[in-house]
């Protein structure tokens, strides 16, 4: 879990492509959920931070995986040297501070927890903790947000409906190439030519990878390769350690990737 404190001092960079900023913002005034959709590497996480910022809320971040239950978010009783203790989890913490909760892929986590959320995610906007006998009820300014990659899962991994209406939905996909070009060079210093040659890159694969890959290279794989060229490693190996090598482990695969770098980035 990743806690970002209530006033932090830099508003972490975010371009927006569309009316994203004010969507959440009015989201968060109406005290409504939000469920972030896109690929992996398009921005959500970065956003959901340049809001948190901006709302001046702290923001505390879950990265959902197979084995988060239910008690990961709301908290457990543990047993230390005076005896029996309760923790309380991210979810709990962020209802208590008025912060906003992120579960980042949620998806992920086990069927339990996504029960865990429905009184908080309706007009009740309540968190029950059973072990304590507790329910708690959510300050004006929290914000429950979740987020997934609807084109990388499978049936098994669904959000149900019965979840997913409980938010206002937002589709967040790869910026257009002039926009993906501003962040690249905003993020790393790198010069706005050899940013014009990662996005062109960053294109090619994207149009092929329906055929031949499990995912597309998301900005955040191009901010990684723009970093180690400013650093001085040339760009065709900093591409295939940074982009290439993260979306594929077939050998053929990757070697055809790289046909594709060494081609638009000349070398």
């Amino acid at each position: 879990m990743t806690v970002l404190p209530l006033n932090r001092p830099l508003l972490p960079a975010y371009t927006a492509s569309g009316d994203e900023v004010e969507v959440f913002e009015l989201a968060w005034r109406s005290r409504l959920p939000v469920l972030l959709k896109g690929p992996t590497g398009c921005g959500k996480t970065r956003f959901v931070e340049h809001m948190a910022a901006r709302l001046g809320r702290p923001l505390f971040t879950v990265s959902c995986h197979d084995d988060l239950s239910a008690a990961d978010l709301v908290g457990r009783h543990l047993i230390g040297a005076e005896g029996t203790y309760w923790i309380d989890g991210p979810l709990t913490q962020a209802v208590r501070a008025g912060g906003i909760c992120y579960l980042d892929e949620v998806v992920e986590a086990r069927k339990d927890t996504t029960v865990v959320l429905h009184a908080l995610s309706d007009d009740r906007r309540m968190l029950p903790i059973d072990r304590l006998g507790e329910t708690l009820g959510a300050p004006a300014e929290f914000m429950l947000v979740v987020s997934y990659n609807p084109g990388y899962q499978n049936l098994l991994k669904a959000l149900k409906p019965s979840t997913r209406q409980r938010f206002v939905s937002m589709s967040f996909g790869f910026p257009s190439p002039e926009v993906e070009e501003r962040i690249v060079i905003g993020e790393t210093g790198i010069t706005p030519a050899q940013a014009h040659r990662l996005v062109q890159f960053a294109a090619a694969l994207r149009r092929t990878a329906e055929h031949d890959l499990d995912e597309a290279p998301g900005t955040r794989l191009l901010v990684d390769a723009a970093r180690l060229i400013v650093l001085g490693l040339a760009p065709v190996p900093a591409c295939r350690v940074a982009i290439v090598e993260c979306l594929s482990d077939d050998a053929r695969i990757v070697e055809g990737l790289m046909q594709v770098a060494r081609a638009i980035l000349g070398e």
